[in-house]
């Protein structure tokens, strides 16, 4: 099978953790062991990946380097985090598949120009702020910060990707046995001169759970897995009893209340994928991908409406259990 396989942002950073270097290989290398069981179970794979808290990061060093003029644009800023956390991934991989050929590239994502988007930012990046520091950064940089639980967080634009210019790359890649990893961060977005063909970057972030979706199709996979730190998509979450739903049809996972910026936009991915293709989509825990694929943990997103009966158990009590329940919001 063909399987995209799209990471959460705790694949390198969980919430209030400090961006440094040995804490995001620390956490791709327990991502590691999950990702290479897809690969070694046969399948081909395409990995893509989350990078709001690196161009964060970036931007905000970008902005405050006294050596440059002005700062870095989110465009090349994504392509940078592709690189660095396309590196990490690459030879986590490539120590776990022995012989298995495991390729970072870098990926544009055409975007629309006149998506509304650019005047509604809500795509959050960066690490949180108080709301004096959020405050200070819109009147002296033009950022624009909305909250994001108990803090404050910097929003930018999130246009709808279109199309992603690597497809046939990466086709060819697949068809030489390579583990491919792809359209981090959403891919660079970029518009295309009509007249010309020219492309040109853009200040802004895709959400990576559209572009995975967009990928799965344009690549013709057999399946989308969007891999987060829960276990599944709950029902009545925030409630004292949260429900896990093990499988969904698209219409009934979009009919569930979650939260807008976090699990609301991987149901969404996981129904259009199915939409699109009728072939299935999951969303489940970061350390159990193949059981994700295999449908034994996370939660399956399927046409047939025989699939598609949430399960009426309550989650467990366990403290670990519960505390990976209230970790939603972080996803």
């Amino acid at each position: 099978m063909r399987i995209v396989a799209a990471l959460g942002g705790n694949a390198l950073l969980q919430r209030g953790e400090h961006p440094d270097a040995v804490v995001q290989q620390h956490h791709v290398h327990e991502a590691g062991r999950s990702l290479a069981e897809l690969a070694l179970a046969g399948h081909e794979v395409v990995i893509t990946h989350g990078n709001g808290p690196q161009i964060g990061l970036l931007a905000v060093e970008s902005e405050t380097d006294p050596a440059l003029s002005a700062p870095y644009p989110l465009d090349v800023l994504g392509a940078q985090t592709q690189g660095m956390i396309g590196t990490l991934l690459a030879r986590e991989l490539a120590g776990r598949l022995p012989g298995r050929a495991v390729t970072a590239l870098v990926t544009h994502t055409e975007v629309d120009p006149g998506d509304p988007a650019f005047g509604l930012p809500d795509k959050f990046i960066g690490g949180r702020l108080t709301e004096e520091q959020a405050r200070s950064m819109e009147r002296e940089r033009g950022w624009s910060c909305a909250r994001d639980g108990e803090r404050l967080r910097r929003v930018v634009p999130s246009p709808l990707p279109r199309e992603i210019v690597e497809v046939p790359a990466i086709r060819a890649l697949l068809a030489t046995g390579t583990v491919v990893i792809a359209a981090g961060g959403g891919g660079v977005p970029v518009v295309r001169n009509p007249d010309t063909g020219l492309l040109r970057g853009v200040e802004a972030v895709v959400d990576k759970d559209r572009t995975a979706a967009l990928l799965a199709e344009r690549l013709d996979a057999d399946a989308l897995l969007i891999l987060t730190d829960v276990t599944h998509v709950f029902r009545g979450f925030g409630t004292l009893r949260p429900r896990p739903v093990t499988s969904a049809t698209p219409e009934q996972l979009r009919g569930l209340d979650l939260p807008a910026g976090s699990m609301r936009p991987k149901a969404e991915a996981v129904a259009e994928f199915v939409e699109h293709t009728g072939r299935p989509a999951a969303i489940g825990p970061l350390d159990d991908a193949l059981g994700t694929l295999l449908g034994t943990t996370g939660t399956t997103c399927r046409t047939a409406p025989e699939a598609a009966k949430p399960e009426p158990g309550a989650l467990p009590t366990t403290p670990s259990a519960r505390g990976r329940a209230e970790a939603h919001p972080a996803v």
